[in-house]
This record gives structure tokens, C-alpha cells and sequence, in this order.
């Protein structure tokens, strides 16, 4: 049965901002990515900026999960840990507002 109302509102926009949150970490890995294979010059304005901005948003939640989780054959694997808990979350809110 599917809610509406001020319930469906809610969830929605929790929903959506799960939905942003996992964009941001796949950006930042594609970006951080695209610098180590030095396809974006590092030493770019621009780049600093948009890898310090997304980092502001996913560097919290990533130093909670390093210290249980450590580097995979040097590879960090906080960000997959990060969305598939995000997922998780977000199938949650689905099941409990839109269900």
C-alpha cells in the first residue's frame, strides 16, 4: 500500500538525499581515480576544489569506517562499505514509508 501524504514527503526527501549522498561517493572515487591515473592534472584549480568539496561530505563517515576496515592490497575499500550501507539504509526508508 502506498503512503501519501506528509509521510510520503518525508521518506521521499530522505530517500533523495540517500540517492545525492551515494552520487557524491561514487564522484569522489571516479575523481580521486582519474588524478592517480593522471588524467586530471592534480595541480588543477578546479579539481582541488571539487575533490576537497566532495571530500568535506564523505571524510567523516570514511574515518569512522578506516579504523575497522583496512586497506584492501592498498586499495581503501571504505567507499563500497559506505554504499552498500547507504543502500541498506535506503531500502529501509523504502520499505517503512513506501510500503
Amino acid at each position: 500500500m502506498w503512503l501519501s501524504g506528509p509521510l510520503f514527503f518525508i521518506g521521499s526527501i530522505l530517500y533523495t538525499i540517500l540517492y545525492l549522498y551515494t552520487l557524491i561517493i561514487v564522484l569522489e572515487v571516479g575523481l580521486s581515480w582519474l588524478i592517480a591515473l593522471d588524467i586530471v592534472n592534480a595541480k588543477n584549480e578546479a579539481a582541488q576544489r571539487l575533490s576537497a568539496l566532495l571530500s568535506r561530505f564523505t571524510e567523516p563517515a570514511y574515518k569512522h569506517l578506516r579504523k575497522y576496515i583496512p586497506p584492501v592490497g592498498g586499495i581503501d575499500m571504505s567507499p563500497l562499505v559506505l554504499i552498500i550501507l547507504v543502500q541498506v539504509i535506503g531500502g529501509l526508508f523504502v520499505s517503512l514509508f513506501f510500503m
